[in-house]
């Protein structure tokens, strides 16, 4: 991985082509909530699909939190929607069969010259594509549990989320108010 991809450190903000054939921005897909970004090898990885797996029963969990998940791999759009079917994930696939990403990271997986793959990743990122926590997945147990994913996101909604705890000061005034500190943070509801 490219030295400059720590936590703290922005990630950068890739488009791609998503497993509805629609051109798409992380920041986008992001918005201004919380994500967990999976760069993976693919449909052929038997890693892979158990990740997916375990993140598809844990999405509902996901989707109420306001937090938002994005896979990325280096297969075609063809492969990506056998990959999100296959796992009945949810949430967006994007594609990088060009390898832009792994070549731009430089994170491609020399020991399988085969598939060409990325080293796998999950990243926990604060909005603002801001780096919160990197788990180096080539070997399965370097990947994050949904229980590690839980740990990290309640810290990351903690340090993030201005109304967090609703009898913080302030707060009561400001939801009287303009609402700024109350998600969705200053938009009009």
């Amino acid at each position: 991985m490219r030295t400059d991809i720590v936590p703290g450190a922005t990630f950068p903000d890739y488009e791609l082509t998503d497993h509805t054939k629609t051109r798409r921005r992380l920041s986008e897909l992001q918005g201004i909530d919380p994500m967990i970004l999976i760069l993976a090898r693919g449909h052929y990885c038997p890693k892979d699909h158990q990740q997916h797996l375990e993140l598809a029963e844990f999405y509902p969990k996901i989707a109420v939190s306001y937090t938002q998940i994005v896979t990325i791999s280096t297969d075609n759009i063809l492969e990506t929607n056998e990959f999100r079917a296959a796992v009945g994930a949810q949430w967006t696939f994007l594609s990088d069969s060009g390898r832009k990403i792994q070549q731009d990271l430089e994170i491609q997986e020399y020991t399988d010259p085969h598939h060409n793959p990325m080293i796998p990743y999950t990243l926990v990122l604060e909005p603002g594509l801001r780096i919160y926590k990197i788990y180096n997945g080539y070997w399965f147990w370097g990947r994050p549990s949904p229980e590690d994913l839980r740990q990290d996101l309640r810290a990351v909604s903690q340090k993030v989320r201005p109304d967090w705890d609703l009898s913080a000061p302030g707060l009561r005034e400001d939801w009287e108010g303009e609402k700024k500190l109350h998600y969705p943070y200053g938009q009009r509801r």
